[in-house]
Formats: structure tokens, C-alpha cells, sequence
């Protein structure tokens, strides 16, 4: 089913009776519960509005569109009234084909990526973070990602020596890709990333939780191929660091000169949408963490 893809899949519905997709799985939201921020989806503006005024009495609340990427499609309500306009701005038809989101809006907050790729006889697990940069417009958009890569499943990742929270994080996203997979039979994803926040909302109280799941070509797939190649050409070798890079360069800007010695250029060009940019890709010894 096409919401299976999407981040609805993260939160139960606000009750037994709201309105559902076909397919809809009310056993996989409920078991994401401990392992997501408070929230719930919807695919009903009464349903939303339920639910929103519900999460309302802990604080502020993020609505998501199911369908943004990149923290695109997102608002944030601090009242019944301003919960009512941001929902009425969403088109009826949009929302309930594809659903959206409501969380308890962090904050302050950090964000983990956690992830597996399988490619053959390959299996690599990872963690890492994010950062930002600006883009020609002067808005900040993905600027790459830092991963920690070791060969071998979650369970690999997990016997590493890992921080409380990150050990946290990580559990929490393993839990939800075996939910996942456990409620909807027979999906398989060969690539798998999930976004974990970790922080507080506004009464200070802590969270963590994942954000949404990307089972599809990403931002840090550079690196995980990178990480890949390292472990195919070392049999022996079992952990790496690797990271993607983008830089937003002017047209006169000398990209080679930029570029780190160990560095793979994946694109170095003038993209139609976002203007002249290089991605790159390093790959290093685990020790240089």
C-alpha cells in the first residue's frame, strides 16, 4: 500500500472509529507508540482536529504533511484556532488519499539517522548525523551526513560501545523496522534510514523518538555505497567512517581547490533546480572517528 512509504505509518490513529486507507494496519500504529514521539495521523480534518486538540494539552503541536520531505510541508500550532486554519489550509482530497501527521512539536531537539543497506552478500548498519548548509536562495537545506558504519546487522551496531542516548535511538529504530515488516507481510526494503529525535518540549520534559522512515534512495546513500566498496575490497575490515557532502558553489568557484585529498566527486555541475553544486564522498579508517 502506497501510505506504507510514507511517515503516517509512524502513529495510531486518534481512535477506533477514524477515518482509514484500505490496508491500514491500527495493530502497527499502536505498536510505534513506544518508540515515536506522542502523535497520531489522520485522513480526516475532524479525525486531525481530534487528535490535535488531544496533543494540544501537552503543548505545541507539528503538523506534517505526509507527502513534504526535507522538513518541507510542516507548521506549527500553539492553539484550537491555529490548529483549525493550518488544517483548513490542507486540500480535503490530499489528505485524505495520502494523511497527515501530528506530533508534540520538541523544542530544541537532535537527530539521528539510523540505518542498514543490503546489496548481495552485504549487509552494512550505521549511525550518524546530519548537517546543514545554504543553498543559492539563502535557505538551509541538507548540507550531508556523518555515519559510523559496521559490517552486519542492527545487532552489529548494537554491540558497539554506544552513548545511553544513541544506544536509545538506536533501539528505538530497530523496533520500528521490525514492527514495520512484522504488521505489513512480505514488504522488503533493501535500504533502510530512519530519523530519530532526541530533546524536549516546551514543559522541558525529554523525548526520543523516530521521526519517519526512508526506505528509498537518500541523501546518506553516497557514503553507505562508499562503505560498501570498503568492505567488499577488505574482508576483514569491519567498521568505517563515511559522509556525504554538498557545497553550493558560484559559477566562478574552483570545486577541485575545495576538495579533500581522500574525496569522490559524485556530481559536480549546475543542477536545472538547485544551481551550481558538488556532493562528495569520503571514506576512512573507523579509528579517525
Amino acid at each position: 500500500h502506497a501510505f506504507c512509504a510514507s511517515k503516517v505509518i509512524t502513529h495510531p490513529l486518534v481512535s477506533p472509529d477514524a477515518v482509514a486507507p484500505r490496508g491500514w494496519s491500527p495493530a502497527c500504529g499502536e505498536s510505534m507508540c513506544d518508540v515515536a514521539l506522542p502523535g497520531y495521523s489522520a485522513f480526516s480534518a475532524k479525525d486531525a482536529m481530534a487528535a490535535g486538540e488531544r496533543l494540544l494539552e501537552l503543548g505545541k503541536v507539528r503538523v506534517k504533511k505526509s507527502w513534504g520531505v526535507g522538513g518541507s510541508g510542516q507548521s506549527v500550532a500553539d492553539s484550537r484556532e491555529a490548529l483549525r486554519e493550518q488544517l483548513e489550509a490542507i486540500e480535503p482530497d490530499a489528505l485524505g488519499r495520502q494523511g497527515i501527521v501530528l506530533e508534540l512539536n520538541l523544542a530544541s531537539l537532535e537527530t539521528y539517522g539510523i540505518g542498514q543497506v543490503q546489496v548481495g552478500p552485504w549487509t552494512v548498519s550505521y549511525y550518524g548525523t546530519q548537517s546543514l548548509t545554504r543553498n543559492h536562495h539563502g535557505h538551509e537545506v541538507y548540507g550531508g551526513s556523518e555515519l559510523k558504519l559496521v559490517r552486519g546487522d542492527f545487532e552489529a551496531l548494537l554491540s558497539l560501545e554506544l552513548a545511553p542516548e544513541l544506544r536509545t535511538a538506536i533501539e528505538q529504530a530497530v523496533a520500528y523496522h521490525r514492527n514495520a515488516h512484522r504488521h505489513f507481510n512480505g514488504m522488503f526494503a533493501s535500504r533502510s534510514n530512519y530519523d530519530v529525535a532526541q530533546g524536549r518540549d516546551e514543559a522541558g520534559r525529554f523525548h526520543s523518538g523516530v521521526l519517519e522512515q526512508s526506505w528509498r534512495i537518500g541523501g546518506a546513500s553516497g557514503a553507505e555505497i562508499g562503505a560498501l566498496h570498503a568492505f567488499k575490497a577488505e574482508p576483514g575490515l569491519q567498521r568505517v567512517r563515511a559522509s556525504t557532502h554538498e557545497v553550493y558553489l558560484g559559477e566562478q568557484d574552483d570545486s577541485l581547490a575545495l576538495l579533500p585529498p581522500d574525496a569522490q566527486v559524485l556530481f559536480d555541475g549546475t543542477d536545472e533546480r538547485a544551481g551550481r553544486l558538488m556532493k562528495y564522498v569520503r571514506v576512512q579508517a573507523y579509528a579517525d572517528a
